[in-house]
């Protein structure tokens, strides 16, 4: 099985991507920094005659990933109660990948992968981020993809992860849901 990691922190090595690495601990997967890639917002051309054109920019390389995972992991900072601009200006963007003609299988594609979201943020995020989680799971529901759980953590400060002790036993817990997903999908895939 591929997992795909779609680090959407602007900081290095930041709380969200320690979260990340805590969830996914022990199993292999690809991190996508968003930070490091280039990503034209959205030109919204739904309703043009021709329709979306091709960009010139790193999305492809996020198609591609998408299209090779069984389990994506949108792990973002909460920023201002939401995602952070460089995850939303990704998701944005799905309103062209799925006309894509280059990539027909996308949608259908995207139905079978099992989603999870990593948020960390400073203001109360177990509540005030739960907005944040609704507004993915809308994503996820229009595009039926699965949408697996969440872990939210409390942290501002570089390094403040490490004290929070709930998020982190829910990383782990969920760390031992997932590899025993990956073992039964991988099972049934040998049989």
């Amino acid at each position: 099985m591929k997992v795909v990691a779609l680090i959407g922190s602007s900081r290095t090595n930041g709380n969200t991507e320690y979260l990340t690495d805590v969830f996914l601990n022990g199993i292999e997967y690809k991190k996508i920094y968003l930070k490091d890639l280039i990503i034209n917002p959205i030109e919204d051309k739904r309703h043009t005659e021709d329709g979306f054109s091709i960009v010139n920019d790193d999305y492809d390389e996020i198609i591609e990933a998408m299209l090779e995972s069984d389990i994506l992991v949108f792990s973002t900072p909460i920023y201002w109660y939401s995602a952070s601009g460089l995850m939303k200006n990704l998701i944005d963007r799905f309103s062209q990948a799925i006309r894509d003609q280059r990539y027909p299988t996308l949608k259908e594609h995207l139905k079978t992968v099992e989603t999870y979201v990593v948020a960390v943020g400073g203001d109360n995020p177990r509540i005030k981020g739960l907005p944040l989680i609704q507004q993915l799971k809308y994503t996820f529901d229009f595009l039926k993809m699965p949408f697996t759980g969440y872990i939210i953590g409390k942290a501002s400060k570089p390094g403040e992860i490490v004290q929070d002790k709930v998020a982190l036993s829910q990383a782990r817990l969920m760390n031992e849901q997932i590899k025993k997903l990956i073992q039964v999908r991988e099972e049934s895939q040998s049989k």
